[in-house]
């Protein structure tokens, strides 16, 4: 097409040039010149109109390729957000929950036809009684009902509350270790706490035999806070020895109740920032029912401050679990026995899937008093990640590079206000 252009550009030129040598009696030569004059100027405007254009579909051109860049740019932002949502998408956990949620209610199912099963029982026609059982109706007598098992009673402390305290001012309170593991691997998970008593005669006196049971609330919370005391050191210097634990350590209404008491353990946590994630208190289930509305705001004020709770002596696992974990809960304990035994004490589901539903609000179900493999065999069929016992460890001593100096008792400290 551009060469039939400039052919034409040619033929007009030359028709230029005769016009003006045969119709202006022009010369040859000044036909001729005006004849390239002609055919410059239509070159030159006809390549300025194809630059014209060329430049136009060139931006066209651009604006096409920006605007399909920016739709690309726009589909990959979709893209990464969408990738970033499945990533952020836990289908482990997920998948568990739907397997324990398909558990209960089978759980469920089964527990609705066995319902539905004495239901139809009592509903059916009585048979005739035998003239055995008959008998002791005629003669007048009653069949004793079985006698409700006593509820077992707290034994009380052998050593007196005032020998306790002479040993406290003498500073005779050391404290063990009794290591808890995880299942099935049984690597150390953590470490409790408990005191022990030195006697005169050196014996060391276990918590069962001096914690007071009633009364002796300053006695109480002297044990606490030294267990506190001790337990931030051991950790302080296990964290910086390169090997971090975690601790758990007995704590009481009797120190959720005195304010001066709490303060001294938030200021101490507010202090260890670093470690105070590697503290757990144990509280008892008893304690944890009945927490009063002052004591639960200072149970929330400890776990702002980065410590956690396990609850121990547990007499029912039919509890909350989400709100336990919103404040703090991280571990349940259950005698192992009874729930191996008599798991419908503990929770209405199976015992196979109550581990599971409240691992969803993450506590875990920790096993103690454990006695020989068999139980431990069973706490991993019930799906428990951690268990305690004698069987799988004793409480001993803490390493004496971990305790170092003894510090002064957390009750002797002077007490301030965060």
């Amino acid at each position: 097409m551009q060469t039939l252009v400039y052919l034409l550009i040619g033929l007009a030129a030359v028709a230029v040039a005769a016009a003006a040598y045969f119709g202006f009696t022009f010369t040859p030569i000044e036909a001729i010149m005006l004849a390239l004059l002609f055919a410059g100027l239509a070159v030159i405007v006809m390549e300025r109109t194809l630059r014209q254009r060329a430049e136009t579909r060139l931006e066209k051109a651009i604006e096409d390729l920006s605007r399909l860049l920016a739709i690309d740019s726009q589909a990959g932002q979709v893209l990464s957000q969408r990738i970033n949502a499945l990533s952020d998408v836990e289908a482990g956990k997920r998948i568990q929950s739907l397997e324990a949620d398909i558990s209960v209610l089978g759980t469920v199912m089964r527990q609705v036809a066995e319902a539905v099963s004495e239901l139809e029982e009592r509903q059916a026609p009585p048979q005739p009684a035998a003239p055995a059982a008959a008998a002791p109706a005629r003669s007048g007598a009653v069949p004793e009902k079985p006698a409700a098992a006593p509820a077992p009673s707290v034994p009380e402390p052998v050593i007196p509350l005032e020998m306790v305290r002479n040993a406290l001012d003498q500073d005779r309170l050391v404290f063990h270790v009794d290591p808890i593991v995880t299942l099935p691997q049984r690597r150390a998970h953590g470490y409790d706490l408990v005191a022990r008593l030195l006697l005169e005669d050196g014996e060391l006196a276990p918590a069962r035999d001096f914690m007071p049971v009633r009364g002796g609330e300053d006695v109480v919370r002297t044990i606490e806070g030294r267990a506190l005391n001790e337990a931030i050191t051991i950790t302080r210097r296990a964290r910086s020895n390169g090997m971090p634990i975690v601790l758990y350590l007995p704590l009481s209404r009797a120190s959720l109740a005195d304010q001066p008491a709490v303060d001294q353990i938030v200021v101490m946590l507010a202090a260890n920032k670093a470690i105070s994630p590697n503290i757990n208190f144990i509280v008892k289930d008893a304690d944890w029912r009945n927490l009063t509305p002052g004591e639960r705001k200072a149970v929330a004020e400890i776990a702002r401050n980065g410590a956690a709770f396990s609850i121990g002596s547990i007499e029912s696992l039919r509890m909350d679990f989400a709100e336990m974990s919103a404040q703090g809960v991280r571990t349940v304990r259950v005698d192992a026995a009874g729930f191996i035994e008599h798991p419908e004490i503990y929770t209405d589901f199976h015992s196979s899937d109550i581990a599971s539903y409240i691992k969803r609000y993450g506590v875990d179900l920790l096993g103690t008093g454990i006695a020989g493999e068999q139980q431990i065999i069973s706490l991993l069929e019930d799906g428990f990640v951690l268990a305690q016992g004698a069987y799988i460890a004793k409480p001993g001593p803490v390493r004496a590079d971990l305790v170092g100096e003894r510090r002064p008792p957390i009750a002797e400290v002077k007490r301030a206000r965060p």
